[in-house]
């Protein structure tokens, strides 16, 4: 996709923040700090449309941005290990899974893991609730400059077999070099296309 415009349109906790349901919406899930922000920012060559901190769990509310006027993009919060408070973690889980289960404009999930890392129980209980609800999902591993290419491709097969899924199945990515930008604007286009 050519980026002409990414605003940012709005943070919302409760489902009546959210903005009107007019345009195909793409959310962004992962852990804390596996670099959603960054990722989204890379996509929309911008370098601080979302906010970006090295300190997990920065992202607490449900972030709207709005991309050629076409389509909105939504920065999740993170799950996962994140130093804040016990009841803003208690929050986070229904906050996402009313945002996913109750929004009729969301074409597709990009789920994201760091590729150093193996997938844990968030993340499968996250594609199982995914799957039952029949949302699309991109599978994508973040932070593939991190590696060599011989360790990415042994980290790739890892995950796929942790998760049950084909290692095709995920795009390697790089906030930093690039690599698998325009594959995922690809997969994101064909979901929101359909």
């Amino acid at each position: 996709m050519h980026v002409k415009s990414a605003t940012f349109i709005t943070s919302a906790a409760k489902t009546h923040q959210y903005p009107p349901a007019d345009l195909p919406e793409v959310a962004f899930a992962g852990r804390s700090n596996v670099g959603k922000s960054s990722l989204i920012n890379k996509l929309v060559n911008r370098k601080h449309l979302v906010k970006t901190s090295s300190t997990p769990g920065r992202t607490q509310l449900i972030n709207f941005f709005q991309v050629n006027g076409e389509l909105s993009l939504v920065d999740l919060p993170g799950f996962g290990y994140a130093k804040v408070p016990a009841a803003v973690k208690r929050q986070w889980g229904p906050m996402v899974e009313a945002y996913i289960a109750n929004r009729t404009n969301l074409k597709c999930v990009v789920l994201l893991m760091d590729l150093r890392r193996m997938p844990r129980d968030e993340e499968f209980s996250l594609l199982d609730w995914l799957h039952h609800h029949e949302i699309p999902t991109i599978l994508v591993l973040t932070k593939a400059d991190k590696l060599s290419k011989t360790q990415r491709q042994k980290q790739c097969r890892s995950a796929a077999e942790t998760l049950g899924v084909d290692a095709a199945d995920f795009i390697l990515f790089s906030a930093k070099t690039g690599l698998g930008r325009e594959e995922l604007w690809r997969l994101i286009e064909g979901v929101v296309g359909s």
